[in-house]
C-alpha cells in the first residue's frame, strides 16, 4: 500500500466501519482506510509502487484468462474489505474477486464492500513505508476473515528484519491458508512464484519487482 497519513478529525472521535463508509466522501480524488477506528488518507500511488501494482494486475489478468477464468474471476477498480472487527476496513492494492460467488455479498453492488471470504481469490499488498499495516494487521484481519491467499510484495525492502532478513533484500511473500491459518513461503530473486490460487502465474520475484521500472504496456 501507499504512504498513509492519518486524517485529522477535531472531535478526535474513533469510527465504526459503518460510520466510516457513511463518511467516505463520494468521487474522492483519495483512498482511505479504516484503522483500529482511525480514517487514514491514503495518497494516490505514485512511481514505482504505481507502476509495479499496475503491471503485475496485467499480469494476473492474463494468467486469469489463461486458466480460463476470465469471465468469472475480476479485479474492481475499488473495493474495501470489512475485516470481523467492526472498527477497520481496507482498501486492497489488488484484489480478485470471484463472480460466481460474489452475490452473497449485499453491500457489493451498492457500496463495493466485500465482507465474505467465499467472494475473494487472492489479495495483494504492495508495501510501502508503512509497512507494518501489510505485515501485521492486514495479515491478521485477512487469515481471521478466512482469505485463502495474501500476497506481500516488498519490492523495495521496507519491513522489519524479523521477516526479510538482515541485509534487507527485496522479497514476496505468498500465505496460503491451511486449516484456518496461514502459511507463509518466501521468494526471492529468480525464485519463481508458486501461487496455489494461479498455478500458471509463472513470473519470479525479479520479474516482478523489475514491473516497478517497466514502461509501456505489458507483454503476455
Amino acid at each position: 500500500m501507499t504512504q498513509a497519513q492519518t486524517q485529522a478529525h477535531t472531535e478526535q472521535k474513533l469510527y465504526t466501519f459503518d460510520e466510516f463508509i457513511e463518511w467516505y466522501p463520494e468521487n474522492s480524488a483519495f483512498r482511505y482506510e479504516l484503522h483500529d477506528g482511525v480514517i487514514v488518507e491514503m495518497p494516490k500511488p505514485r512511481g514505482k509502487h504505481s507502476k509495479l501494482t499496475g503491471s503485475l494486475i496485467e499480469r494476473l489478468l492474463i494468467t486469469i484468462r489463461e486458466m480460463g477464468k476470465g469471465d468469472v474471476w475480476t479485479i474492481p477498480r475499488e473495493s474495501i474489505v470489512k475485516p470481523y472487527r467492526d472498527k477497520s476496513g481496507y482498501e486492497p492494492d489488488i484484489i480478485v474477486l470471484d463472480e460466481e460467488t460474489i452475490g452473497t455479498e449485499t453491500r457489493w453492488e451498492s457500496e463495493s464492500i466485500i465482507q465474505n471470504a467465499t467472494s475473494v481469490k487472492l489479495i495483494v499488498e504492495v508495501v510501502s513505508t508503512n509497512w507494518q499495516d501489510d505485515y501485521f494487521d492486514k495479515r491478521r484481519d485477512y487469515e481471521g476473515m478466512g482469505i485463502p491467499e495474501y500476497w506481500i510484495v516488498d519490492y523495495a525492502a521496507l519491513g522489519g528484519r524479523d521477516f526479510i532478513g538482515y541485509p534487507k533484500q527485496p522479497t514476496i511473500f505468498v500465505y496460503e491458508l491451511i486449516d484456518g491459518e496461514y502459511v507463509k513461503t518466501m521468494f526471492r530473486g529468480n525464485d519463481i512464484i508458486v501461487s496455489p490460487t494461479l498455478p500458471g502465474f509463472n513470473l519470479t520475484a525479479q520479474q516482478i519487482f523489475d514491473l516497478a521500472l517497466k514502461t509501456g504496456t505489458a507483454e503476455a
